[in-house]
């Protein structure tokens, strides 16, 4: 054979390799991005389990330590609103928005400003600081600023340039493993991040959530976040409870998403001469009022209220009052401008006034635990599947799939029927304002240098 013939087989061979690597290496980077969130989602939740655990620990160790949230808490609130505003500015409040805002925007740097791996560093840093100064949040929808920034990060690098599709594969897949629910993650994404289904993305978004989904049964296993529930409507009593539930909680949840919309806004305007001071101050404030809720609800209003809403579903009453205290601990800790998602407390909140319905009227404390978690989350997400499926997955309880997914649709409608405005969607433009506003001033500041010259 002669050895130009040789050279020129060995040059194609090389070629087809070459090819066939570049061809691959976008996907292997993508799958080990989606793998990587599962595992950073895991180990986000220890962490966060260990920071309320530790919380609990330190105020209940003594006669008087159940005081100490009066000093604890307030100085946590200011120490995390201000570490936000100077060293990860964005990644205040539940990190869904931030998601959200990314999507609409066309600019890299712009999206860069709401999702970068050192944002996503300092989301779970500070919500973890949070727990421990026992503030009313959760870690799912700050995992869905994490996954989304995640998966930005990982696929820039990869040279995958379907930036949209990206950000909805990694909030999806934060959101599956954050709560063991793959099918919640998917309509969460197709349902709450997009508002519409987009087909050119569901591919990413699916392998995102089966392989996060994969990494984290690896290292935690297969569970329901709340245990396998057995509760399901036998008397007449039961399906009043599953209309009061779809009801009171669709219009709870419409209070809180329209309340939240409103003092996010006047806050803003009140602040705005001197935004960092005030902010403190407001965090300051937020956290003393959080911990005196606490303190009177014997620490209940504290974290993330899981241990609550399980044992309710589990059949355990909840305090007659619970919801109210853990509704306005919730409320405050959102707007003190604190990182710290929704979602659990949500959760919890619907929880409690699902037992407190079923006490009133005497029917399963467990059944009106779990209507009551998917009235009041489809009224304040406005969501009615993702509230549905999310619920159903991680409960297990397949005998009301009937009753959850009623009350979800009647928590919706009458959450749309008192607040048009879907709350996520709403403090998303508040980002998106910011992001047009910077741009604009930065090609109005480039426009002058170009005429100056």
């Amino acid at each position: 054979m002669p050895p130009i013939y040789r050279k020129s087989k060995l040059l194609r061979r090389s070629r087809v390799i070459w090819g066939s690597f570049n061809l691959w290496r976008p996907r292997l980077v993508f799958w080990t991005g989606a793998l990587a969130i599962g595992v950073i989602s895991v180990g986000f939740a220890k962490l966060a389990d260990l920071a309320q655990r530790a919380f609990t620990g330190v105020t209940q160790s003594g006669e008087w330590m159940w005081l100490l949230p009066l000093l604890l808490t307030p100085l946590g609130f200011v120490l995390s609103a201000y570490l936000a505003a100077t060293l990860f500015p964005n990644s205040q409040g539940s990190g869904i928005p931030q998601a959200i805002a990314a999507r609409h925007l066309h600019h890299e740097e712009d999206r860069t400003k709401l999702l970068s791996l050192r944002l996503a560093f300092g989301k779970i840093v500070l919500t973890i600081l949070g727990l421990l100064s026992g503030a009313s949040i959760g870690r799912e929808g700050p995992t869905v600023q994490v996954g989304a920034s995640f998966m930005l990060a990982v696929a820039r690098f990869g040279g995958m340039a379907q930036a949209k599709g990206l950000i909805l594969a990694g909030s999806a897949a934060g959101i599956a493993a954050a709560f063991n629910t793959p099918l919640a993650g998917i309509v969460f994404a197709i349902e709450e991040m997009s508002r519409t289904y987009e087909s050119r993305a569901n591919g990413l978004v699916l392998t995102a959530v089966i392989l996060s989904g994969l990494a984290a049964l690896g290292l935690s296993g297969s569970y329901n976040y709340f245990g396998t529930a057995d509760a399901a409507p036998t008397m007449f009593r039961d399906w009043i409870v599953m209309l009061i539930c779809g009801v009171g909680g669709g219009a709870l949840g419409a209070t809180f998403s329209g309340l939240a919309l409103y003092a996010g806004i006047r806050i803003r305007r009140w602040a705005q001469p001197q935004p960092l001071k005030r902010m403190l101050i407001l965090a300051g404030l937020c956290g003393l009022v959080v911990a005196a809720i606490g303190v009177l609800s014997g620490g209940q209003t504290f974290g993330t209220g899981y241990e609550q809403a399980r044992g309710a579903v589990e059949g355990h009453a909840l305090p007659l009052l619970f919801f109210v205290e853990k509704l306005l601990a919730s409320f405050l800790s959102m707007i003190s401008g604190i990182p710290g998602g929704i979602f659990a407390p949500s959760l919890a909140v619907g929880a409690g006034f699902g037992s407190t319905v079923g006490t009133l009227i005497g029917g399963s404390i467990a059944l009106a635990a779990i209507l009551g978690m998917a009235g009041y989350f489809a009224g304040v997400v406005q969501a009615p599947m993702t509230a549905f499926v999310i619920i159903l997955e991680m409960t297990g309880d397949h005998q009301a799939v009937i009753p959850i997914m009623a009350v979800s649709m009647i928590g919706y409608v009458t959450s749309r029927l008192l607040s048009r405005e879907p709350l996520y969607h709403g403090l998303s433009r508040v980002f998106i304002a910011a992001a047009i506003r910077a741009r604009r001033a930065m090609d109005k500041e480039s426009g002058e240098e170009h005429a100056a010259h």
